[in-house]
């Protein structure tokens, strides 16, 4: 891996100037790699991130990877992450007109990374310096306390998707501020004097450089500091936990009221558990705005790519090339849904409703058909609600949103289906339904919804945490819940009970129709044994 040549450096510096006239938004520096297939397949498993931390499940993915690439070579394109200074990958095959074409892809991924409301807490974090200071404390506490570090992390990631990402994203900018002010001051009158016990001409020195962070970068100084705190201490985090452990706070989310309450992980010996705990949490929430707004953020990057190649005199003599690389990324797959595809469109027709005011209510409630086609307010203004939608939309926000009839009609798209061919005895697909609802519900169901969990404080004590499933019409995996729990009662060090629903019987009617019946049921695991009963009829 190094970074890319000269040349391409100031190919890529063209089109960020190129990006920022046509609106774009972004910081200065960015960092670009030249990588093998061979890194990209290692490196995947970590979501990119070279300096997270190392996991046996992370070396069974790239033995994954590369058996399927042995049967399936291929060369992905690009790879970017939302680090400060935002990094990005490429092969190092690729010829000047294309890597334009790409740098403008990965440029407005990087404008969304910076603009989108759901990335907000990743702002003023360096992450991969921090995930760098949480793998060497991991590789310490491995070489102190050998496989149980493993067993953490493991019990830990499997829960990692009930973090309360929402309810940590409203909290107030001042409150996060407030956390990093406490974190320098217990550095400061405590960790230094109490812990490793510096000297006072070492404090002092310390406290000029950290007023040199503060003048040097007065939004980010605090925090950089912080990482920079970390990876010199590995174990400040885990002392800077202990010393708030009689704080109380609200918690948000299984993960973080296990790591507050648990007697077993609160007694002495075990404090360092909380640490690696923390590590998988913060890791998770990191990720969360990335998982949601997949669809968002592709088709942001693939609307601006294609906007601004498309106009660059650079790629003159590459237009047929481009067309059918175009093409094989952004195409409507008719089996399957394709990101780029969908989210593409929807940009370039939320843009062209808005510049003819059809998202307007003289629009929204005309009725005739003729008048519907011809309307046409022309007020231009379809370049200014995009970036609006780009900065406050997820997903799920965007999908339920703009998928009307008119979109389903104007892109000829269609929800299939499957059925048995019984005299062929083959499988075959047909036009289920040309419906918006119909095709807006199946994007919708094959987003990232992770289970709603909470804990009932009324039923959990010191000897039992009771976990309450708020059913949505989803049950969760049944086979994957006993090793999940025995996983939780480890780290509560107690018995552990889950209310959850599931179907309990499921029949077709005559027109076809799958029907389906629920009953609650409690898990309880205690001793590692899992037992199972029905809690109503």
């Amino acid at each position: 891996m190094e970074l890319i040549s000269q040349h391409t450096k100031r190919i890529m510096e063209e089109c960020k100037a190129r990006a920022r006239d046509a609106g774009l938004v972004f910081d200065n520096e960015t960092l670009e790699y030249i990588v093998t297939n061979k890194d990209m397949i290692e490196l995947s498993p970590k979501g990119m991130i070279p300096t997270l931390y190392d996991y046996w499940v992370n070396d069974v993915e790239v033995l994954k990877e590369k058996g399927k690439y042995k049967l399936y070579p291929h060369n992905p394109y690009e790879t970017v992450i939302n680090t400060r200074p935002a990094i990005s990958f490429y092969n190092d095959n690729n010829p000047d007109w294309l890597n334009i074409m790409i740098f403008y892809h990965v440029i407005a991924h990087v404008d969304f990374f910076q603009n989108n409301i759901l990335f907000k807490d990743t702002w003023n974090d360096d992450f991969t310096g921090q995930a760098l200071a949480d793998k060497r404390l991991i590789e310490k506490l491995r070489s102190e306390k050998g496989r149980w570090v493993d067993y953490v992390i493991e019990f830990s990631r499997a829960i990692n998707n009930l973090v309360g990402y929402f309810s940590i994203l409203v909290q107030s900018e001042n409150s996060l501020h407030e956390k990093v002010k406490d974190k320098i001051s217990y550095y400061f009158d405590t960790f230094l004097q109490e812990v490793v016990k510096k000297p006072e001409h070492f404090i002092f020195n310390e406290i000029n450089r950290f007023n040199d962070y503060v003048n040097q970068n007065k939004e980010l100084g605090e925090t950089l500091f912080i990482n920079e705190i970390r990876e010199t201490y590995p174990e400040f985090t885990g002392y800077y936990e202990k010393s708030n452990l009689n704080t109380s706070k609200s918690f948000t989310d299984v993960m973080e009221f296990i790591i507050d309450h648990s007697g077993f992980l609160n007694k002495e010996k075990n404090l360092w558990m909380k640490s690696v705990i923390n590590i998988v949490r913060n890791t998770s929430l990191y990720f969360a705005p990335q998982i949601r707004t997949k669809t968002i953020n592709e088709g942001w990057a693939s609307y601006w790519h294609d906007e601004l190649f498309r106009r660059d005199e650079r790629i003159k003599g590459h237009e047929i090339m481009y067309a059918k690389i175009n093409a094989g990324v952004t195409s409507v797959s008719r089996i399957g849904l394709n990101p780029y595809a969908i989210g593409l469109r929807l940009f370039q027709y939320i843009r062209k409703m808005a510049d003819e005011g059809r998202l307007n209510y003289p629009f929204q409630f005309e009725k005739d058909m003729e008048k519907r086609q011809l309307f046409n307010q022309k007020l231009d203004q379809g370049k200014d609600f995009i970036f609006k939608v780009r900065q406050n939309f997820s997903d799920f926000v965007l999908l339920n949103t703009f998928i009307d009839q008119d979109f389903v009609t104007d892109y000829d798209l269609f929800v299939v289906g499957k059925r048995l061919n019984e005299q062929r005895g083959t499988f075959e697909y047909y036009i289920k339904s040309r419906k918006s609802e119909d095709y807006k519900n199946m994007i919708i169901n094959s987003l990232y919804h992770p289970p709603f969990i909470s804990v009932d404080k009324t039923k959990t004590n010191e000897s039992n945490l009771y976990l309450v499933h708020h059913f949505e019409n989803k049950q969760l995996v049944k086979e994957y819940i006993p090793d999940t729990l025995i996983g939780i009662e480890f780290l509560w060090g107690a018995q552990v009970q889950l209310e959850t629903t599931q179907i309990y019987r499921k029949k077709t009617s005559k027109e076809g129709i799958e029907e389906f019946e629920y009953r609650k049921v409690l898990y309880t695991v205690k001793d590692k044994k899992v037992e199972k009963y029905a809690i109503d009829n």
